[in-house]
Formats: structure tokens, sequence, C-alpha cells
């Protein structure tokens, strides 16, 4: 009897799997992987709710085990398929259960089939998708429902009359990608990763998930602070409206209503916030605020959102240097450059829990920014930034390189301006624009970075003044590390190892002065690493205490600079990243390279109010 039990819990577990693991998806073996890997489940993949700024309840989550296949690219939809993925995984990451390459000469297909919920029956319903690297075909029961060009900015579909009215629905997404083959932008992805140039990324990456709404439903909202005048500037975009039909907005502190107003749909109007509580890195305090439809005294559809009442500006100091401002006040803006990469999901943390990690290690270190770094990430990461207390410099994601770069402020006769095809600037306009709607109303967000070292620099005062004109509440850094233009709010300089700006003298009068890289203090550590050698920083050391005595000097050289005119600095970087090991942290996350308590004590004097004064 005994061994019959054992021969049966052993049939069983390798049915199962061991950590939720199963005969139908295996992690991809053969790199280091974080300790949340061991968490994934593919019944239960990121499960939470993926977009806190507008939030229903009847939505239901489709991550899991869908079938794939990669074809080549004239080839038609597959009739079967190849095996199984773990979506919301890229297909080339070891959590998708794959690890395959894609390229411009294939198409990665998926195919799912799901029952709608019955609390979606005689709803609308919408199909969503946090994000898909590159070119995406969506079909259901067999109809296209629509295409979408892009890999960093949601888009959805209304699928309801493509819907059978019982049984299973078909979904099948047809992906291309031609990572650094094409002129889309691609962040750090290339086909040959080495450097500081990463694996690449291709397929569904963040969450998917059917959303049942109204006839008439609010599709998205745009919610702006004005501190000055103790406002919030809030609209409602409303699909199907019909004549008479109201929006009502208002806004919470916890259980207590602080405003309210009603307006006709489509219009924006302006939130009184008496008293105003304004959120900070110190006090990241956040209001609740609740929209609905309103017909003849009925509600027809709701959402719940939240905003913070904060301020991004710049204003001379007492020396006539230009500062950069949060609140009307002068606060040092240091942080890590964040990559947002992960050795076993690429571009996709494994679990919520991990996304969130490397933000309450950033600020347990003592930093209040972090620069997102050439990506953009799931709305939940903003979430906790602003949760948090996490000022955030947020990169437009490059593509289409190959113009020079001059990384001296002053200096004429080397930069250039890429000369884009048509083709490729609409690929960049378009996605840039819709990145900044889709992350304009997290709060943490106080820098938009429209170009980096000249990866793909083009136009760059038409850009630049187009990026001022979409979203005047914000700071512009029209290209970090250059190359440099006489537009935009701030003047950002790279240099490694040691802290440097630009010179006060120079610059200093017309835009905020700040270092946009530097550190790159380097050091693998052994058995943490994505490969055994060719591992490189800026400048390596072999212990811990040698690089934190480095690190340490730098900050006493920043304290200088902040009195000379530094508005801010971002350290290079938060973790390392495949074979570049200058992070605080290893890839794997297993391993802090500096005590938090230890870099928090010296971030402190970078924080003295008393280095910088304003009129």
């Amino acid at each position: 009897m005994k061994k019959t039990y054992l021969f049966l819990l052993f049939v069983l577990l390798s049915q199962i799997g061991v950590n939720g693991q199963s005969p139908q998806w295996q992690i991809v073996k053969g790199k280091i992987t974080s300790p949340w890997s061991e968490n994934v489940n593919p019944s239960r993949v990121l499960p939470e709710y993926p977009r806190p700024q507008m939030v229903r309840e009847n939505w239901a989550n489709l991550n899991g085990l869908w079938n794939y296949s990669i074809l080549p690219k004239d080839g038609a939809k597959p009739s079967a398929y190849q095996g199984k993925i773990l979506v919301p995984f890229a297909v080339e990451s070891a959590l998708s259960g794959v690890g395959k390459r894609v390229g411009k000469d294939s198409i990665l297909w998926y195919n799912t089939s799901v029952s709608i919920p019955s609390a979606m029956k005689g709803k609308r319903v919408l199909l969503h998708f946090g994000g898909v690297d590159w070119e995406t075909e969506v079909y259901v029961n067999g109809k296209k429902v629509g295409m979408h060009q892009g890999g960093n900015d949601p888009f959805s579909f209304d699928i309801t009359s493509s819907l059978k009215k019982s049984g299973k629905q078909e979904i099948s997404v047809r992906v291309w990608d031609p990572t650094d083959e094409g002129p889309q932008p691609r962040g750090k992805q290339v086909r040959r990763p080495e450097g500081i140039w990463y694996t690449p990324v291709t397929g569904i990456w963040q969450t998917v998930w059917l959303e049942a709404v109204a006839q008439t439903y609010i599709s998205g909202t745009k919610q702006t602070p004005d501190i000055d005048k103790k406002a919030l500037i809030v609209s409602a975009s409303v699909e199907n409206a019909v004549k008479g039909d109201k929006v009502k907005i208002s806004a919470w502190d916890g259980k207590s209503k602080v405003a309210e107003t009603t307006v006709d749909a489509g219009t924006e109007t302006a939130l009184n916030i008496a008293n105003p509580k304004l959120w900070s890195p110190d006090s990241p305090f956040l209001y609740d605020l609740r929209l609905s439809v309103i017909r003849n005294g009925k509600t027809v559809d709701e959402v719940k959102s939240y905003f913070a009442m904060r301020k991004s500006s710049m204003g001379k100091d007492a020396n006539g240097i230009q500062r950069m401002l949060l609140n009307n006040e002068f606060v040092f803006q240091y942080g890590p450059l964040d990559q947002g990469w992960w050795p076993d999901g690429l571009y996709t943390a494994p679990t919520d829990a991990a996304l969130k990690f490397d933000i309450e290690k950033t600020k347990e270190m003592g930093f209040n920014m972090i620069r997102k770094h050439i990506k953009v990430e799931p709305a939940r990461w903003y979430y906790y930034c602003d949760v948090m207390g996490l000022l955030v410099w947020q990169d437009m994601p490059s593509g289409d390189l190959g113009n020079h770069w001059e990384m001296r402020p002053g200096v004429f006769g080397r930069a250039t301006d890429k000369n884009r095809s048509p083709e490729s600037e609409g690929y960049y306009r378009k996605e840039w624009n819709a990145i900044m709607d889709a992350l304009h109303n997290y709060p943490s967000i106080v820098v938009w970075t429209p170009f980096n070292e000249a990866w793909g620099q083009f136009k760059t005062e038409e850009i630049v003044e187009w990026t001022m004109k979409k979203d005047p509440s914000r700071l512009i850094n029209t290209a970090s590390g250059g190359n440099f233009h006489p537009v935009g709010h701030i003047i950002d300089l790279h240099n490694y190892p040691e802290p440097l700006m630009p010179d006060p003298r120079t610059y200093g009068s017309e835009r905020a002065l700040v270092l946009g890289e530097f550190g790159g203090l380097g050091l693998p550590v052994d058995g943490h690493v994505w490969q055994q050698k060719d591992n490189w920083g800026y400048q390596s050391f072999k212990s811990a205490d040698a690089l934190f005595e480095r690190y340490s000097s730098f900050m006493d050289s920043l304290e200088g600079l902040i009195k000379a005119g530094l508005s801010a600095a971002v350290y290079t970087q938060t973790t390392d990243v495949e074979v570049e090991t200058n992070g605080l942290m290893t890839y794997d996350r297993k391993v802090i390279k500096v005590p938090e308590a230890k870099l928090k004590q010296v971030h402190q004097k970078l924080y003295n109010k008393s280095l910088v004064k304003l009129p």
C-alpha cells in the first residue's frame, strides 16, 4: 500500500511539477535567475491589476500558457503550434519556457482559447495588451480586430463584435520584430549582445487582459496638478457619449471628499483642492479620484484613479544659476540609472514583488530619484514610485542609430542630427506621443528625456519644442549626454567615472545643470554573473570596500558641485545587466554590493538645504 501511495505521488508531482512548473513549461536553464523565478506559477502569472491609474472591477487576466510557433515571415497562420510559451515573458527569456530568437525574417505566432466570464455578458469587451514588441496583429475567432506598431505603449481593441455567443473564444496574435535591423524604437536590444547592449525582446512582455465596459464608457483620463492655483486640471475621454451625458469628478483624502464637480462629457475642468497636501519624496501623499458618467441621474460607468499635487519647474538661485525645483523649492535630485532588465524575464520582472524590489532598495539606499533608462516600464512600476516617493526621469527608448556624438558641450563641428527616413521619423513621433499620453498621470515623473547620447537624435529643436508644448507641466532634458542644442530646460553632461558638471558661468543662466551619468564602478560577483568572463565596468574593483571608498569620494565631490550650480546627478547603475557589472546590486538581485544603510548615510549630505539659496 505504501509503495502504491508513493508511486501515485510521484506520478502526480511529475504532472504538476515543482514550484508551479509542469511538463508544458520549464524555465530555460543555463543562466542565472532572480529569487522570484521560483515563485512563477503558470496558472497564476502576474495576477495583479495592471492599470492602477484607471481601475474597474470587471476584468480578467489572460496571462499563462499559450501556444506559439516561430515561422518564416511570408508564411500563413499555423494550423498546429510548436509548443507552449508563458505569457507575458518574451520568447527569448528563460521564463517564457522557450528561450529562442526570432529576428526580422520570422514571425512569432501566439494562440489561446478563453471563456468570457459570465459577469462580462451583455457588456462591451476590450482586449488589452500592456506591451508587445514590436508590430502586432490580433485576431479573435479568425477575424482581425486590429494592428499596433510600438513596443513600449499599451493598446487595446474592442473585440465585442468578433465574439461568439457561447463557448471558447480563440485569440491569435501575430508579432514581427526586426530588433536592430529596423528603424523603430528598440532601446538596448541588439542581435549580438555585448557591453551596454543586451538580448533582444520579441513579442508579448506585459500583461494581457480582458475588461468589460458599458456601451458608453470612460476610455482615458488626463490629470495635471497646479499647486499654485490649488487645482487639478482634469478631463475624461468618453466613448459613445450621447447628448446630455455628464461626468462627475470627485477627489478624496481617504474617506473624506475634498472636492467635486460635474461637467459635460469631454470637457476639461479645474477641480479646486483646498489646502493641498503636496507630494514629494519625503511625503508622497496621494489623493483618490473617482470619475463617473452620469445619464439622467444614473451612473453609466465609473473608474477609480488617484493623483498628487506636485510641481516640476525651474528657477534661478540667489547667484543667478537655473535650478530644478520641486514644489517651488530646490531639491537636489539624485538617483541611479535604472535599466529595468532581468536575467530570467529580460524586459519583464518575474513577479510583482520583484518589480517593486528595485524601487524599494533604491529608496532604502537614500536616493530620491530614478532615471528610467531607454525603457518604459509596466504601469505598476510607476505606481510604486508614486506610492513610495521616487522622482522619475523618463527616457524615450532609442532606435535608428548612426549619427555622430559629441559629449562635450560647447564643441562645434562633430555632432550631427540623424537624417531619418519619413518612416523612421513617423515611428519615433507616434511612439513618443503614445508613451507621454500613457504615462502623463503618474506624479512621480518629473522629467522627459527625448534623446540619449545622440542615439538616433534627429530634428532636435523641433522634437524638444514639440515635447515642451505637449507637456508644459514637466521639465524636458533635451539630450542626456549630448548632442547639445540651445533648447529645453536642462543641459546634461555624461562623465565616467568621476562627477563633473557643465560650467555654470557659461550655461547656468539659461538651463539647469545636470550630471546625467557618472560612476559605473564595476564589481563582478562570482556565481552571480551572466557569464564567467569578459564582464566589465567603467572602472573595476576587486572588493566592495574598495568600490565604496571610491564611491564615497564621489559624494564629497558632488557636495561641492551642488554649491556651484549642479541640480541633479545620476549614478550608473541600479543593477548589473548581462555582462555590464556596474550595478549596486548583482543582475540576479541576490547580492547588494554595498549595504543600503551605508549608502544612505553618505547620500544625506547631498540633500542639505543650506547648500543652495533661492532669492
